[in-house]
């Protein structure tokens, strides 16, 4: 089963890697992993996905984590009412008779064209993975490119801010 963990650690150079480190060595795979500033600059916060078996497997990266020094607190979302986006760069190939089409199944998954140039368009789409995913598959028959995708950013929807929780 997929976790969702939001990691509130130190903003120190290093501390990523001590992190995913960590989980590598206990052979747990990290679905996907973001990390960035905080409402407190000396704090990161990382949100990352882990595949785990059960909740006890998930417990032990849990308990592994919270050795860190530089780790402030560990959230685990999973369970919680909360909101979750991936943001994804989709480049496609949009030769001028397929255009309108394109533009038509990017406005009804409410993303934006981001580029465009003779051969090709770049999508920007914000959302849930499951609707990332339905767009991509739809633009296969038009040619993907390349895809970029950030993974699960996730906050809780408790008035409670995470380090406090």
């Amino acid at each position: 089963m997929k976790y969702t963990l939001a990691v509130l650690v130190e903003n120190k150079p290093g501390v990523l890697t001590h992190i995913s480190g960590l989980i590598s060595r206990r052979a747990f795979n990290i679905e996907s992993l973001i990390a960035g500033y905080t409402e407190e600059k000396d704090m990161t916060r990382i949100t990352m996905v882990v595949e785990a078996g059960d909740e006890c497997e998930l417990e032990q990266v849990i308990n592994q984590l919270s050795k860190l020094i530089d780790v402030i607190k560990i959230i685990d979302l999973t369970g919680q009412d909360r909101i979750h986006r991936e943001l994804a760069l989709i480049k496609v190939t949009a030769p001028p008779a397929r255009r309108a089409e394109i533009v038509n199944i990017v406005e009804i998954f409410r993303a934006h064209i981001v580029d465009v140039n003779k051969e090709t368009m770049i999508i920007e789409l914000t959302g849930e993975e499951s609707k990332i995913d339905a767009m991509c598959e739809l633009f296969e028959d038009y040619g993907i490119k390349e895809i970029v995708r950030t993974g699960r950013v996730a906050i809780s929807r408790a008035p409670t801010p995470a380090k406090e929780m």
